[in-house]
């Protein structure tokens, strides 16, 4: 197939185009760079020997979104691009609600219009709120905490709703959990331009002497050692979930969440990063962070059965992974 990947030069887009053109198909990549970089489509051909074309553009302008459409007989789209922190999200919240929210209505409405019936949205476990645990697609959503988990809500209310109007259109929406670790190649991994809004890139920042040293937010969490307990999943597990899902993609809509099952906290991340690549990561405490909530993992049985995904990488393969793309980077790969 040839797939529209909007956000594939980014951390997930450009793993999932990895997946994606190893498994046979075609990719395009749409990506305004702004939290980005075109050299990782360029590690993608080494990775793969496969080329993708790229457009440097903003998918929140009608009219170059549609000039892809018309210029090429797409068989899906996987829509990654978006702005995503937490913490910006409260900081930015028009930003987030423009950029997440319209660049949904025009990649959905151009879909339509050229008859791209399968459509991937990178939603998030944000949604769920502060919800029970494990998360089940099942669940009704509870309000989220920030702008950002707002935006992938409705994005997927706007999905569903377009879906009730044209039934022939097929979404799949992937609730994910926390992305970490790297290519095994060492060429392609979580690289955020400026400050890591993400723990791993600054825990690797921070072992390489990139940063001085990790902020942890609150340690008085209800959780095993006090610190906020998320499900973090390898990112090579994840970009093979995509490809199973615009694989089997059917007219409809399907939910599935992509996590281990598993929940770690932030300080066995941490100690465990340290013990397998025998490294000292030094951190302080600090006070919890607003939007955040103390636990979350899922229930990630419905992609087991029904996609035949299930995430097979160990926390050890993460860390070691993230730390092989950090010593990369300093080599100048």
């Amino acid at each position: 197939m040839r797939i529209l990947v909007t956000g594939g030069a980014g951390y997930i887009g450009s793993h999932t185009c990895v997946e994606l053109l190893e498994a046979g198909h075609e990719v395009i990549v749409a990506d305004n760079l702004c939290n980005s970089r075109k050299e990782s489509l360029e590690m993608v051909k080494r990775i793969t020997g496969k080329d993708v074309l790229f457009y440097e553009v903003d998918v929140t302008e009608e009219q170059v979104v549609e000039k892809i459409f018309r210029s090429h007989r797409l068989d899906g789209v996987i829509h990654f691009a978006g702005l995503k922190a937490v913490g910006e999200s409260l900081e930015k919240p028009l930003s987030y609600y423009y950029n997440n929210l319209v660049s949904t209505m025009i990649l959905t409405k151009m879909s339509l219009k050229y008859d791209v019936n399968r459509f991937v949205f990178s939603s998030s476990a944000t949604v769920y709120g502060d919800n029970t645990v494990p998360f089940k697609e099942t669940m009704k959503l509870l309000p989220t905490t920030n702008p950002y988990g707002e935006t992938k809500a409705m994005s997927e209310r706007i999905l569903m709703d377009t879906v009730k109007a044209d039934q022939s259109f097929g979404v799949t929406l992937l609730r994910y959990f926390n992305p970490v670790g790297a290519h095994e190649s060492g060429l392609i991994g979580e690289e955020p331009n400026g400050a890591p809004n993400n723990l791993m890139p600054f825990i690797t920042q921070v072992a390489s002497g990139r940063r001085e040293k990790l902020s942890i937010f609150g340690n008085d969490y209800d959780t095993v050692d006090g610190t906020g307990v998320r499900d973090y999943i390898h990112v090579v597990d994840l970009a093979k979930g995509h490809v199973m899902a615009v694989e089997k993609l059917k007219p409809g809509v399907e939910i599935y969440n992509l996590g281990t099952g598993r929940g770690t906290s932030v300080l066995e991340l941490v100690h465990t990063f340290m013990e397998v690549n025998e490294l000292d990561v030094p951190y302080e405490i600090r006070e919890r962070r607003q939007g955040d909530i103390s636990s979350y993992y899922a229930d990630a049985s419905k992609a087991r059965i029904e996609l035949g995904w299930i995430a097979e990488k160990t926390i050890e393969d993460m860390v070691r992974d993230a730390w092989r793309f950090e010593k990369k980077q300093a080599e100048g790969k």
